[in-house]
């Protein structure tokens, strides 16, 4: 499937948020990021979502809202309305068979540890990777200490597997690990 396109989000109190970038992963579910001023200590950035403009649940990263998201294609058709797939899902089986996609249900975890403003979590800049790199050197961490540190920290928990290795990757060169 895999088409990208406008989608709007419905959250509690009706607020309304508009994704420019929603692609949609299976007929009536879309995956895409919350916006920054959304959620704002909230480390899972990645949301699925039912085309009606609900949230179905959240991820800490892309990768595992798309799995998500194609699992969920498997069990029900998503292009129902809403009311009638909540009343046909037993949300606690939806719920244990997305945690081996690693998705949680929407603002079920909204802090990311230490962090009042996780929005940027799974981008980084090259500031980042720099002031990583400095602090990683002054603490004297190795590789394997550095690459610890980074799954647990935004914003590089939140990086797809390529991403990481490649931020991982120049930040240990920058700090001289071993």
């Amino acid at each position: 499937m895999s088409t990208v396109r406008e989608h709007t989000i419905i959250c509690p109190g009706g607020q309304l948020y508009t994704i420019s970038l929603a692609k949609e992963v299976a007929p009536g579910l879309l995956v895409f990021r919350l916006p920054d001023g959304m959620w704002q200590a909230s480390a899972h950035r990645w949301r699925i979502g039912h085309h009606s403009g609900l949230s179905i649940a959240d991820a800490m990263r892309r990768e595992d809202a798309i799995k998500g998201a194609e699992l969920l294609g498997t069990l029900a058709d998503w292009t129902q309305d809403a009311d009638n797939l909540k009343a046909s899902i037993n949300a606690a089986d939806l719920f244990a068979k997305l945690s081996y996609a690693y998705c949680v249900p929407p603002g079920s975890e909204p802090f990311a540890a230490g962090y009042a403003d996780a929005s940027s979590n799974g981008r980084y800049t090259e500031d980042d990777v720099r002031k990583a790199a400095d602090e990683y050197k002054a603490d004297g961490m190795n590789a394997l200490e550095v690459l610890v540190d980074m799954a647990h920290r935004a914003p590089w928990m939140g990086l797809d597997t390529e991403a990481f290795n490649e931020a991982h990757d120049r930040i240990v060169q920058l700090c001289g690990a071993n």
